[in-house]
């Protein structure tokens, strides 16, 4: 007996000791990746030395005699801190994530093959004027000269996640630049889901109530088209296939797409003598994040502010001359369009002028651990052709016909990377202004500082669209009927355009800019109806801005939507009743109406308020809509505060929502907020207990900054992922857009991945922060240091000064031109 448990201590002995070699073999490789931001590296590619000073939070601020110099040092430091994150971008632009990941992202690689992105890339860059090409091809060759000492330092393969996935890394080129750049443009568009959705909710519904549950934000009066069902009668009206997942493509949930806030004031409306900017960008949060800050000295000044890892630009930011923030402006800049095919030759589509034949060409899609997939890529007059099991298109496609897409991302004369690099480069407001016009897409706000003066412009091509338009872009429409086609671009002029306005204040946040009937419209759906209100209360209540008051507006975690909706919806319900039995459902009931009457609109992570709040207008809104739209209804995982106002204020009908349709009795809005709170006031006691006091939104809410790829992974999750309490809410000014997932409803997953805030009457008093650290190395310090002080509405100095840079640097990489 006693030898055999000296056998089983000296086995377990040995496989502790196993395990810990193991554990340092993987430490001692992954570890091996981790950049070294010192040091003097010989390269190939620059005509002079070039200096990476990393700043205390690991900041790139980089130097060099040349801008293509300059732009070769971006490259690199791109490269070193974010390769990983820059690979999985250009794999989804090519559509080739199945290689690394699989079948289960066939339907990822498809879209992107039939929108044939790369190929537009390529072509794209022969577009650009000389000074832009010349930087891509720079900043390649510095991405290119990371990789090279990584082969030849045995430098851990550059990212630790190349140790998992056994990928091919072929050298970048400046065509991957400009297929991230269009893969920004596909990864904005909200129009296709709400085209695809608003037909399938007309069939539904045979378009009665569909102004109500997706109002359009247009001049009233405004005439909407025709109906769905009248242009394709003999479509079903079921709900059609299940959805596809897309992994890493986020196009099917309107909801969860990127948007922005910007707030600019005059020197008028300012303390001192100098223009304000503030600019929030708002995106998937992601551990690394998506953004990357940066300062690049070039020969018109330096630049600093936010990068996105793959692109040689800075997309918002400031310079000695000019401070700039971007927005995405919501323009209906695509459209889908249902074709006839020739019964007779399905090679063939129905035009204005008779038959036609598809171009087409075939693509294999390679994928792991299984055999390869052949696609038949095809195109019309009005675009590509996309399969019926994308996007959820099968329920909308009648027999015998396909769709296509027209969109203005799909330019192969594509100059928007031409546009931000002079944007990047000018000196004065005019020059600004005048780059915008060189963008196409995505359609971007773009807001604008100088010392003195202040302006917004409407960047990217809107369509022109005929005034007989069926559908007037709401809707698929017939791509044979030439009153649906598009006739080009509008001109420049017809953008929306606010330059030095006498309030002294230009803000957005997605929201409708003017009023113009279509075709002059802009949108029909915008970014935001609600979170403008608080915004425009906030700016209005001072005379004059600091910068600190502009931060106060992007922290701002008021609801507006809150403030409307809880007197509207619980207007019968506050002091309803006598007070019940404790320990019965009134009495709990209750209590939630009691904390809702003294709370304020505030989203704090510490309150059970807005935890009840949320849950209890999400379950009603499920409530009104589930007995008409069914399996539909499953397409509104976010609350739309226009939907219940509609139905609560009774208006064009809507308060017939309230009743349900199977049941025998009438149903009024009151008797469904009753029983909508009491569901969402037993589920959240489900997860958080009895104490309806003690719930806190930040346990509910927390951010979820998860690694794209190993969010899953077991044990690794608990490395890559950062996970924080936190405020704000779907409508807040500090927007924090909950997942809508049933699994984990309330998580915040999509936030200001960037802030900066410029001040031009002291501009070394500029401030940005991002939501997790500069490197994309989880075993770095600098992984996630940045995201504490984000978490708690901090910033980091946005300074151009060198030796402030120096000052306090963590290290100097100095490139020097290999000998010849």
């Amino acid at each position: 007996m006693f030898t055999l448990f000296r056998l089983l201590v000296r086995l377990f002995a040995g496989l502790a000791l196993l395990s810990l070699l193991a554990l340092f073999a993987v430490y001692f490789f992954v570890s091996r990746s981790l950049p070294d931001y010192d040091g003097q590296r010989e390269v190939a590619g620059i005509s002079a030395p070039v200096e990476i000073v990393r700043n205390t939070h690991a900041v790139p601020h980089i130097f060099g005699e040349h801008d293509s110099d300059v732009f070769f040092g971006l490259g690199y430091a791109h490269a070193q801190d974010r390769f990983w994150q820059m690979q999985m971008s250009r794999r989804i632009a090519q559509g080739r994530l199945s290689e690394m990941f699989g079948a289960r992202t066939l339907r990822s690689d498809e879209l992107m093959r039939r929108l044939d992105i790369y190929t537009l890339s390529r072509d794209a860059v022969a577009a650009q004027d000389a000074p832009t090409q010349a930087a891509l091809q720079a900043y390649a060759d510095g991405v290119n000269a990371w990789l090279m000492q990584v082969n030849e330092g045995a430098q851990g393969r550059g990212a630790p996640e190349f140790f998992l996935f056994d990928a091919e890394m072929p050298l970048w080129q400046p065509a991957d630049s400009i297929a991230i750049l269009k893969l920004i443009a596909v990864q904005h568009n909200t129009q296709i889901a709400r085209e695809v959705r608003r037909a399938r909710l007309s069939l539904a519904l045979n378009g009665t109530g569909l102004e109500a549950v997706l109002p359009d934000v247009m001049p009233t009066g405004e005439r909407t088209g025709v109906a769905y069902e009248e242009m394709f009668p003999n479509l079903p009206s079921g709900s059609g296939p299940p959805r596809s997942e897309m992994p890493f493509l986020t196009l099917d949930n309107p909801a969860l797409t990127r948007s922005a806030s910007s707030i600019a004031a005059a020197p008028a409306r300012a303390t001192a003598d100098g223009a304000l900017l503030a600019n929030s960008q708002h995106m998937l949060l992601s551990a690394p994040s998506a953004i990357y800050l940066a300062r690049l000295e070039l020969t018109t000044g330096g630049v600093i502010g936010a990068t996105v890892p793959g692109l040689p630009v800075v997309i918002s930011g400031r310079s000695p001359h000019l401070g700039w923030g971007m927005g995405a402006a919501f323009v209906d800049d695509s459209d889908l369009f249902i074709e006839a095919l020739n019964p007779e030759a399905p090679t063939q589509y129905r035009t204005p002028d008779g038959w036609s034949e598809f171009e087409s060409r075939g693509s294999i899609i390679r994928i792991k651990d299984a055999d390869p997939v052949t696609l038949t890529l095809r195109w019309s007059e009005n675009g590509p052709v996309l399969s019926g099991g994308l996007l959820e298109l099968a329920g909308i496609t009648p027999p015998g016909h396909v769709v296509t897409l027209a969109s203005t991302a799909l330019s192969r004369d594509d100059t928007s990377m031409t546009a931000a690099m002079r944007l990047m480069r000018a000196e004065t407001m005019e020059e600004a202004i005048a780059a915008g016009e060189l963008h196409v897409a995505p359609a971007q706000n773009l807001t604008l500082v100088t010392q003195d003066r202040i302006a917004q412009q409407t960047i990217g091509h809107m369509p022109r669209r005929s005034a007989e338009a069926q559908t007037r872009g709401r809707m698929p429409s017939p791509g044979w009927r030439s009153e649906n086609r598009w006739l080009g671009p509008l001109p420049y002029t017809a953008n929306p355009s606010f330059i030095a306005p006498e309030s002294g204040i230009v803000a957005q946040t997605g929201n409708r800019l003017l009023e113009r009937p279509y075709p002059l419209h802009v949108a029909h759906d915008w970014g935001d109806t609600q979170r403008i209100e608080r915004l425009n209360h906030l700016v209005g209540a001072r005379s004059v801005h600091t910068r600190d008051s502009l931060i106060e507006a992007q922290l701002d975690t008021v609801s507006p939507a809150a403030r409307r909706l809880l007197p509207l919806v619980a207007a019968n319900l506050w002091f309803s009743g006598d007070a019940a039995a404790e320990g019965t459902r009134a009495h709990t009931r209750q209590r939630a109406l009691r904390l809702l009457a003294d709370w304020n609109g505030e989203m704090n992570e510490h309150l059970p308020e807005p935890l009840i709040y949320a849950a209890w207008m999400s379950a009603l809104q499920q409530r009104l809509i589930r007995d008409e739209l069914g399996p539909l209804a499953e397409s509104f995982t976010h609350i739309d505060p226009m939907f219940i106002e509609r139905v609560f204020h009774d208006d064009d009908g809507g308060a017939a929502w309230c009743d349900i349709i199977q049941s025998s009795i009438r149903e009024t809005c009151d008797d469904m907020a009753l029983t909508a709170l009491d569901d969402a006031v037993l589920r959240l006691s489900e997860r958080f207990g009895p104490s309806l006091e003690s719930w806190r939104w930040g346990d509910a809410h927390s951010a979820r900054h998860d690694h794209p790829v190993l969010r899953d992974a077991a044990l690794l999750r608990y490395v890559v992922n950062i996970r924080q309490s936190t405020s704000g809410g779907d409508h807040t000014l500090n927007l924090a857009r909950q997942s809508g997932d049933p699994t984990d409803p309330f998580a915040n997953v999509l936030g200001a991945v960037y802030r900066g805030v410029y001040d031009f009457a002291d501009p070394e008093s500029s401030v940005f922060i991002t939501s997790t650290g500069q490197s994309g190395h989880p075993l770095s310090r600098h992984y996630d240091d940045l995201g504490d002080l984000w978490r708690r509405g901090e910033y980091i100095p946005m300074t151009l000064d060198p030796d402030l840079a120096r000052a306090g640097t963590i290290g100097i990489i100095s490139l020097v031109p290999q000998p010849r």
